[in-house]
């Protein structure tokens, strides 16, 4: 099989701090909703099942939408 390679190109400065922000504040904004509502739900109904599939489903409700959320962070912070 022939590889054609090309030269990659460097990594800026701006696009490092870039990407560690988008994805600081997208680790943000796929666990603390989830952990909030498991933490409402256990001391609202001292349930930790409960709590947990609910935190689990909006965690993975909101995991399916991480790539619209991304590139609107990424959109809002270049």
């Amino acid at each position: 099989m022939i590889g054609i390679y090309r030269k990659k190109k460097p990594i800026t400065t701006e696009i490092l701090v870039n990407t560690v922000w988008v994805s600081t504040f997208l680790a943000l904004i796929l666990t603390l909703p989830a952990l909030g509502v498991f933490l409402g739900v256990y001391f609202a109904t001292s349930n930790v099942l409960a709590g947990a599939l609910v935190g689990f489903g909006l965690h993975f409700i909101t995991l399916a939408f991480s790539d619209r959320i991304s590139k609107s962070l990424t959109r809002l912070l270049s």
